[in-house]
């Protein structure tokens, strides 16, 4: 699967009415620095997106995810970082082996169950609103694509229409 993106995943595992949070604060030079976002990472060589997720996740997590869900692919343009593919999936209760409630430390950031009506609080990127809401109304898989001046996201556009950014 040769695009010129760099290919990564990203999942939201559910437990209990809580989505597990990666809190970026570990990793120096990090686009994700101090950021809140879901488990996942870059593709390794030979790996399709839902081979790269149940490695990172075990990576990560130690849960070994049995039936993660493909949502969506996000496009990410935020120059001067390479331009990314996103392969998006969750993952619901059940859909998972190994104790959720003792989870490793990881060494990009630290783990933790966050309630779901709690996550748009948090510091999040603006585009990951954006497909959290996806997400949480249980829309169809979809392709977003958006670009970033910095921090602030100045363009979104969902399966081929632009987006208000009134986010």
């Amino acid at each position: 699967m040769e695009t010129g993106l760099l290919q990564t995943t990203l999942c939201y595992i559910e437990r209990g009415g809580a989505y597990l949070m990666l809190h970026r604060v570990k990793k120096e030079n990090d686009v994700n620095r101090d950021k809140w976002i879901g488990i996942g990472g870059k593709f390794l060589p030979g790996e399709d997106a839902r081979a790269c997720v149940v490695r990172e996740a075990l990576e990560e997590t130690g849960l070994t995810l049995t039936a993660p869900r493909y949502r969506g692919i996000v496009d990410f343009f935020c120059p001067p970082w390479p331009a990314e593919r996103m392969h998006l999936f969750s993952c619901a209760e059940g859909g998972y082996t190994g104790d959720a409630t003792r989870l490793p430390d990881c060494r990009e950031g630290v783990l933790e169950w966050v309630p779901v009506a709690e996550v748009p609080g948090l510091p999040l990127w603006q585009g990951d609103r954006i497909f959290l809401k996806l997400l949480a109304d249980g829309a169809p898989f979809f392709r977003l694509a958006l670009t970033y001046d910095g921090d602030t996201l100045v363009r979104a556009v969902l399966d081929g229409v632009d987006m208000a950014l009134g986010i």
